[in-house]
């Protein structure tokens, strides 16, 4: 059946990976839905629950719900739901048919929330986790980028117009410093994910109370089991009926720092290319514009700007579920996560390939970096050639003020004639300096004005950076795909 008649989510169809929508799929939903019903009836029957001295759950119905983990019969499922308009109930029946023997046992003492939010859970650590792969190899990828940049003069900005000096390398460890912000952020909510384990209807645990005769130190055991068998280290230890929505929250804004840093950084490479000094990966065969055909578009940078405010307004969704959930909980969550959560990790997802696709074939254009450098360095070395005719007998203060209206005389030759800068010529020509012209065009060595731009991108490589790819080598090699 074709698909060309309803809606089709762009973050599937253009951005995210097959990776993280495999994170995301229906698949991965109900397999894992499956893994928790499995890890629970496991328990209960390690934990001995019985009836009469006989065991309520055995070996074999255990062996048989594993049998059925992957072959999911969607169609019983779908067909349940329409009857009873209830997604879990309609799983447990479907699991049902495929193992009679175990149809009794599957969700004993759960609540919906039990295979629900712990998949949650699991599923969002597993995009975390494909976030944190992509993320530090965007991070390797800049670390090189400005390395081999680091002693490249480039007109620095403020307020975007022309300052002191710095290099190309120096300015992309200001993108690579924000983004391993977000990697230590990343890490810190990676860290702290716990399962909801099962704690019932309202979250005390009632039913198991029931279930194990009230045998407390047996029913301490149940969350721990549960997380052990599922990966995880532990379970939160208080619930209502679901994991307090502050996780979500937590983690959507992990993603939506990542999204403002790909957007900060996009922006800068989008007025670089407008300059004509840097310019992203542009393809052989590609078309930049319907009607002139001569542009070369930043439009990479430009689907990084637009996925990156889509993901930084999402972010917004979980902090109002989490603060409108009323006591135990209410359901109002649902829909809205149903939403929000995995459409930020497919455009956050499609953010970083964009990002690793561009850091990756940036191109630099070191003639034209050079033409507007020195088109605004002679104002900027006017200092040291403040400091030169002192030197040669002049009074600092008259010279301040020479130099200023000269400045703003060689300022109009620019703005109003549209000029070339003759400030080092209208200074040559003023005797109170008493610098002949080669001796100023001495003083108009950019390197002279960078700073210590590539001591400190040496410094941050080695200190801050190369650590966190050493730690994490194993993550490095990750190729984008870019859809279109």
């Amino acid at each position: 059946m074709s698909n060309t008649d309803r809606y089709q989510s762009p973050l599937s169809e253009r951005y995210a990976s097959r990776e993280m929508q495999y994170i995301f799929s229906q698949d991965m939903k109900f397999t894992t839905w499956r893994r928790l019903w499995i890890a629970l009836a496991e328990t209960e029957m390690e934990l001995g629950l019985s009836q009469d001295g006989r065991p309520v759950i055995t070996k074999e119905q255990i062996d048989e719900m594993k049998a059925h983990v992957d072959d999911i019969n969607y169609d019983v499922a779908k067909a349940r739901e329409k009857e009873v308009r209830h997604d879990v109930m309609s799983h447990v029946y479907a699991y049902g048919q495929q193992c009679p023997k175990a149809a009794g046992i599957i969700h004993l003492g759960a609540t919906s929330c039990y295979v629900g939010d712990n998949t949650d859970i699991i599923v969002m650590t597993e995009a975390l986790r494909l976030v944190k792969k992509k993320l530090v190899n965007v991070m390797g990828k800049l670390a090189d980028f400005a390395d081999k940049y680091k002693a490249q003069p480039t007109l620095a900005f403020t307020h975007f117009q022309p300052a002191q000096p710095t290099t190309v390398g120096k300015r992309a460890t200001l993108w690579l410093q924000e983004f391993s912000l977000d990697l230590e952020d990343l890490e810190h909510v990676l860290g702290g994910m716990k399962l909801l384990g099962s704690k019932g209807t309202t979250g005390t645990q009632a039913s198991f109370l029931e279930l194990f005769d009230g045998d407390q130190e047996t029913i301490d055991k149940i969350d721990p089991m549960i997380a052990a068998k599922m990966g995880f280290a532990e379970c939160y230890p208080v619930s209502g009926q679901t994991y307090s929505r502050k996780v979500d929250t937590r983690v959507a804004n992990v993603l939506a720092g990542i999204a403002a840093s790909a957007h900060k950084m996009s922006n800068d490479i989008r007025l670089l290319q407008h300059l004509k000094e840097v310019e992203e990966p542009f393809e052989k065969s590609q078309i930049g514009s319907s009607a002139m055909a001569y542009k070369r578009n930043p439009m990479r940078s430009e689907r990084i700007a637009s996925l990156s405010r889509y993901v930084m307004i999402d972010a917004l969704n979980p902090a109002i579920t989490s603060a409108t959930q009323w006591f135990e909980r209410t359901l109002d969550d649902s829909a809205n996560k149903r939403l929000s959560i995995p459409e930020a990790f497919l455009a956050v997802d499609g953010i970083l390939d964009l990002c690793l696709n561009v850091v990756d074939g940036l191109v630099v254009y070191p003639k034209v970096i050079e033409k507007h450098l020195l088109a605004e360095l002679p104002f900027m070395a006017t200092e040291n050639i403040m400091m030169d005719a002192v030197k040669n007998g002049g009074n600092r203060q008259e010279l301040h003020e020479r130099i200023r209206e000269l400045s703003m005389q060689a300022g109009r030759t620019v703005k109003v004639e549209g000029k070339e800068n003759n400030l080092l010529a209208l200074i040559a020509e003023d005797p109170a300096f008493n610098l002949t012209e080669e001796e100023l065009q001495a003083a108009m060595d950019p390197m002279k004005y960078i700073g210590r731009s590539r001591e400190q991108v040496d410094a941050f490589l080695e200190k801050v950076i190369r650590p966190i790819l050493e730690a994490n080598k194993e993550l490095l090699g990750v190729k984008a795909e870019i859809t279109v």
